[in-house]
């Protein structure tokens, strides 16, 4: 199985750690965020590793990788970003944000669950919110889940209360997945390029989850991979000083 990474953004809110490495290789407790989420990934099996660089792109050097290069990472955002990888998406693959932690649990429970598409949803999500004063739960991109299937998915999709859990930032695709994004985002990017696409707007700015709820609109069935904690989002220096203290994995 293989996984692609998008580590191409410059993580503002994380400098000063920021100013002189990419988000991806600011440490927690001695070792980079994405050290550990390449252990997590090879502990369950995969060592397929894509990654998409951007900012300080010639820092990250990880043996055996594939690299793709989206040197226009301050014009855009993650769903262009992912597709910079383009040529990574002929098959299943793993899709994750670069600044999460996982324990490798948190992986398989992706891979184990059917369907072409597999989104990690934590349903403790209210936990890791708890006394997170510079990234409030409005920020969090929230799943709604409904008989099995996720209805919804994003930042400010719906109020807080109405959400099942939020998503993580790592998935599973099919190859027939994997299909159906590339057909859905190009013929998007031909017809809205430079005008709103979901909930950004501009296409060019949109989210992964923009285009998971174009998908789902049309039919796409998206199965929620359930997991309670076991992950961290590390967007902030707040985040980063509070996971100092749970971060064991």
């Amino acid at each position: 199985m293989r996984a692609i990474i998008v580590a191409a953004g410059m993580g503002r809110r994380l400098a000063p750690y920021t100013d002189d490495r990419p988000k991806c290789l600011v440490e927690v407790n001695g070792r980079s965020i994405l050290e550990r989420q390449l252990d997590a990934y090879r502990a369950a099996g995969v060592d397929d590793v894509v990654i998409v660089r951007g900012y300080r792109k010639e820092d990250i050097q990880i043996p055996g990788a594939r690299y793709f290069d989206n040197d226009a990472f301050r014009e855009n955002n993650i769903l262009c970003s992912l597709f910079y990888a383009e040529a990574a998406m002929d098959d299943a693959f793993l899709f994750s944000y670069s600044d999460i932690v996982f324990r490798p649990e948190v992986v398989r429970t992706a891979l184990d669950t059917p369907g072409d598409y597999s989104l990690v949803i934590d349903r403790r999500w209210h936990d890791a919110y708890v006394g997170r004063l510079n990234h409030p739960v409005e920020e969090g991109e929230v799943a709604r889940v409904e008989d099995g299937r996720v209805t919804l998915v994003g930042k400010k999709t719906m109020p807080a209360a109405e959400a099942t859990g939020e998503f993580i930032g790592l998935a599973r695709f099919s190859k027939r997945a994997a299909t159906q994004m590339r057909e859905r985002f190009h013929a998007r990017k031909a017809e809205l390029a430079g005008q709103p696409y979901g909930r950004a707007p501009r296409f060019e700015v949109a989210y992964l989850t923009d285009l998971l709820n174009d998908l789902i609109a049309g039919g796409e069935v998206m199965r929620p991979a359930f997991i309670d904690g076991g992950w961290r989002e590390i967007d902030t220096v707040e985040d980063l000083e509070r996971a100092k203290s749970v971060v064991s994995w």
